[in-house]
């Protein structure tokens, strides 16, 4: 599969109905902090879209805007579901990485180092697919170097005996509507000649980091790929 189609095929299972479509258009008028709580809410991202949909809601009640309330209260009970079904219910996204100014950069890459790296760690930077260019020169430096990721397997070509797949953080956010982001999603290349089966649990994946910003026909379709020398099931 070329990889301009992968986010497209995901957008497309979401529209046929295999995963579940979240609401995402805003109210003329909408306030800063409703706008910022309509895009947390697009991209799945509850813990963070929650507070801020009470704070919406509070102000439609002050407000007394009945009609506009039930949506942004529907969208409450949205956020407290999933994030209950992630195990995660009143809890911000505390995994997630700083970025932007505040961000950690990397260590420059060792001799001989295998780097353990949480997906979201590794691709700890916003970053606008459509412009790009935006890849700090930290992150750039690990290209190269050998790094051991966990995640979980989205095949990008046959079932059976795959070669190439998508290395994401979670299939709960897919699952819900939202693909991951472009960089944190890992590319992952196994070598000529070899393959694995479907693995629906976390796997690990060790390998030689590649960091390019790699485009399609105009589109930038990926920022992270591994050259794999082991895949499997992770550690629990």
């Amino acid at each position: 599969m070329k990889l301009k189609y992968f986010f497209p095929l995901i957008a497309l299972f979401m529209t046929a109905g295999l995963f579940a479509e979240t609401p995402s258009t805003q109210p003329t008028g909408a306030s800063s902090i409703e706008i910022r709580a309509q895009e947390e809410f697009g991209r799945a991202n509850w813990g963070a879209a929650l507070p801020l949909l009470n704070k919406v809601a509070n102000q439609l009640r002050d407000q007394n805007q009945s009609d506009r309330l039930g949506a942004i209260e529907e969208q409450i009970r949205v956020c407290e579901k999933n994030l209950k079904a992630a195990g995660a219910i009143a809890q911000l996204d505390n995994t997630a990485p700083v970025t932007g100014e505040n961000r950690k950069p990397h260590a420059a890459p060792k001799t001989g180092e295998t780097r353990e790296l949480a997906i979201k760690e590794l691709g700890n930077f916003e970053y606008d697919a459509e412009v790009g260019g935006g890849v700090p020169a930290d992150v750039k430096a690990l290209s190269g170097s050998t790094v051991k990721l966990h995640g979980f397997m989205i095949p990008m070509d046959q079932a059976d005996s795959i070669t190439q797949f998508a290395l994401v953080p979670s299939l709960f956010a897919c699952c819900f509507g939202q693909p991951p982001q472009v960089q944190h999603t890992i590319v992952v290349h196994l070598p000529k000649g070899k393959g694995v089966s479907y693995f629906p649990d976390e796997i690990s994946v060790e390998g030689k980091l590649i960091v390019d910003e790699k485009k399609e026909d105009g589109f930038i379709v990926s920022l992270f790929e591994i050259d794999a020398t082991s895949v499997k099931p992770a550690t629990k």
